[in-house]
């Protein structure tokens, strides 16, 4: 079984190097890794070129850009990864386990904040937990889905934010995900330059006004 992992960049210079460094063995084994740049300003293409399978460049906006990896990908499996997002070790060996070649399978990870603040833990306890309870899960738990199946559903909605989100109301209706507790650890930079308690609110906001029907491109402005 191979898999494709689907990077979605832009301007992530400072950390996409380190990061795609430590995907290469994975790359050894026979999976491949798939760099969509929406238009970096900086080095993120140069610093991606060496590291890949494809690097593509596609118009700016994470759906548009997955959905554009994917088109080119080659894998049974889809993983999309973000780039300040850092797989388990035994990441990949724990989607083949789940994955059964004639089924249709989707699922994520359960995650860990980078920082080392105790209320962290809070927060990424939380989030598991909800993403268990609710059958959706986010960008940050590194979502897995068999080809079959994304491209049975049409790929990501061309939305601006909540692409994430959006898919996976669709994909609950079809069948419940798998719910790794292996776990990726995700950036908390946005917690810790915008504000732990303000940052929870903001995404607590935009999340219910989405589930409530307000416009993605509004709730895209508010979250930049």
């Amino acid at each position: 079984m191979r898999i494709s992992i689907v990077i979605p960049v832009l301007n992530e210079a400072e950390v996409l190097a380190a990061n795609l460094q430590k995907l290469q063995t994975i790359r050894t084994q026979g999976h491949e890794i798939i760099v969509v740049d929406g238009g970096s300003k900086d080095d993120s293409q140069c610093l991606a070129e060496p590291q890949v399978d494809h690097l593509l460049v596609s118009t700016r906006g994470r759906a548009l850009q997955m959905n554009k990896g994917a088109e080119v990908a080659s894998g049974d499996v889809l993983l999309f990864l973000h780039v300040d997002t850092v797989l388990p070790d035994d990441g990949i060996a724990a989607i083949i386990g789940k994955v059964d070649s004639d089924q249709d399978v989707w699922g994520r990870f359960d995650v860990c904040l980078s920082g080392n603040r105790r209320f962290f833990r809070v927060i990424e306890t939380m989030m598991n937990w909800r993403s268990r309870v609710s059958g959706i899960a986010t960008g940050d738990q590194a979502i897995f889905i068999t080809r079959h199946l994304f491209q049975r559903m049409q790929g990501f909605a061309d939305i601006p934010l909540m692409e994430d989100v959006e898919l996976c109301r669709r994909l609950k209706k079809i069948q419940s995900p798998v719910c790794l507790s292996q776990r990726v650890i995700t950036s908390s930079r946005r917690w810790e330059l915008g504000g732990v308690f303000k940052t929870i609110w903001l995404m607590w906001r935009l999340r219910l006004a989405y589930w409530l029907g307000a416009d993605p491109s509004t709730l895209a402005r508010q979250y930049r």
